[in-house]
C-alpha cells in the first residue's frame, strides 16, 4: 500500500481576499438598491389605492397622490405631475415611469428604470 503525501486543503489568502471583495461589493449593491425597490412598491400601492377609489377628475387623482406622498415620506422620486392618468370603461388607470440613479462609490453608479401602474 503506497503512502499518500499529505496535501493541504483550504482557501489561500488571495482567494479569501477575492471572495471578500465579491461579497462586499454585492452587499453594497443590495444595501443601496433595497430602499429604491421599497419606494417603488410604496408608489405602486398608493397608485392602486387611488385608482380603486375611482377619482372623478385627473386633478383629484393628482391631489390624492400628493396627500399620500406627504404621508409616505419614502416617496421622493416621483411627483403627482409625473402620473399618467386615463380612464378605461369607467375604470381609472394610473401609470408611471421614472429612473433612479443609485451612487455606489465615487463615480460608479447604477441606473434603474422603474415602470408600473394600477391593476
Amino acid at each position: 500500500m503506497a503512502q499518500r503525501m499529505a496535501t493541504q486543503r483550504g482557501i489561500s489568502l488571495i482567494g479569501l481576499l477575492f471572495w471578500a471583495v465579491v461579497v462586499g461589493f454585492t452587499a453594497l449593491v443590495v444595501i443601496r438598491v433595497i430602499p429604491t425597490v421599497m419606494e417603488y412598491y410604496t408608489i405602486v400601492k398608493a397608485v392602486n389605492r387611488i385608482a380603486q377609489s375611482n377619482p372623478q377628475t385627473v386633478a383629484q387623482a393628482r391631489t390624492d397622490f400628493d396627500k399620500t406622498k406627504q404621508i409616505e415620506y419614502s416617496i421622493v422620486s416621483i411627483e403627482p405631475k409625473d402620473l399618467e392618468i386615463t380612464k378605461d370603461n369607467d375604470k381609472v388607470r394610473i401609470s408611471f415611469a421614472y429612473d433612479k440613479e443609485v451612487v455606489l462609490m465615487g463615480p460608479v453608479s447604477l441606473l434603474i428604470h422603474y415602470k408600473g401602474g394600477s391593476n
